[in-house]
């Protein structure tokens, strides 16, 4: 297990619903001699400073991804570097495919490329289920990005820098995200729903947060981790958080799927189930894939959600959506 503990991060996309649990966190636990927080929203920035996160140690830097040159001058002297700034929204990146290649590919490569000149120990780029048999825009630039980071492994020596992912479903509370969405709309009495069969990995910011930490003190380079995570059709997610309410449906959007798959089934051949969930060797990385046992999973596993059995229940939802970290998560992403 590779010590974290006093050292410098580096994250893009820093002010986001990850980035700002990642720094607290690192704060309560880590000891951290300094985390920059890289992002292009200024009052993402201020506010993060005005809700406590003003520790000497935290510097607050202004820039995008597709910046190579920012990225080199803030990127000196970084340890880890956990790189979470991307295009996410489906429709958004479906409107606008251009963009979210130049941010979510070309970023990426600049990410990869400036972290392997300036020295860092290691890069863990945050992932979706979504670059898993990629149907639409957003999907596929993640999957490419995936490609990169793990290919990248293949320039660096043996001493040099190493590069993984982490692989998530959606994450609770986020910005953008349903839950949210339902929250707000559930005020008027009537919520949209796609299609009440569709079924979603869920985790929450906490606990990907933590699953991040432990993969980076885990990896080799050029492993996909992916943490064991509930799944919940949205009927039922609709019925924790706005029971009672009319539904409006809407139908499939585009680019949306009925269901999202976290490990394909050309991965199962190269998956280790381990306790904190799977890991996804590489294949063609000899310096890393050896490090791990063989893949252990059937070879007909599914990790898909609508045949994942881990159901996360309406009344678990109902119960962690009164919590306090569900509370500070709403505050964060200015739901109330």
């Amino acid at each position: 297990m590779r010590n974290i503990s006093s050292a410098s991060f580096f994250i893009t996309g820093g002010a986001g619903s990850l980035g700002r649990k990642m720094c607290e966190v690192l704060l309560q636990e880590y000891s951290p001699r300094k985390i920059t927080v890289f992002s292009r929203d200024e009052l993402k920035h201020h506010e993060m400073r005005t809700d406590g996160f003003d520790e000497p140690c935290i510097e607050y830097c202004l820039g995008d991804i597709r910046d190579r040159d920012r990225l080199e001058q803030c990127m000196k002297g970084t340890d880890f570097v956990i790189h979470a700034a991307a295009l996410k929204q489906v429709a958004s990146c479906e409107n606008n495919p251009s963009e979210a290649v130049r941010t979510n590919i070309d970023g990426a490569q600049n990410v990869a490329d400036i972290a392997s000149r300036s020295g860092v120990q290691c890069v863990l780029s945050i992932s979706t289920d979504k670059a898993v048999h990629a149907g639409n825009v957003y999907g596929a630039t993640k999957l490419a990005a995936e490609k990169i980071f793990v290919q990248s492994n293949n320039a660096a020596s043996t001493e040099g820098t190493r590069f993984s992912c982490a692989r998530y479903g959606n994450f609770i509370a986020s910005r953008g995200s349903v839950i949210p969405l339902f929250f707000k709309q559930r005020e008027t009495g009537t919520i949209t729903l796609t299609d009440e069969r569709m079924t979603r990995f869920w985790i929450t910011i906490e606990d990907s947060v933590r699953f991040a930490l432990a993969s980076l003190s885990m990896m080799f380079g050029g492993e996909i981790f992916v943490p064991r995570s509930p799944n919940m059709t949205m009927g039922d997610l609709a019925d924790a958080i706005a029971p009672g309410c009319k539904r409006r449906m809407i139908g499939v959007q585009p680019g949306e799927k009925l269901y999202e798959t976290l490990i394909s089934d050309d991965e199962v051949r190269r998956t280790v189930s381990t306790e904190h969930g799977f890991v996804i060797v590489p294949e063609n990385l000899p310096l890393t894939a050896y490090r791990w046992p063989e893949p252990n999973v059937p070879v007909d596993f599914r990790y898909a959600s609508h045949t994942n059995d881990q159901w996360l229940r309406k009344e678990d939802l109902a119960d962690f959506l009164k919590s306090p970290e569900f509370t500070d998560a709403r505050k964060a992403v200015s739901v109330e």
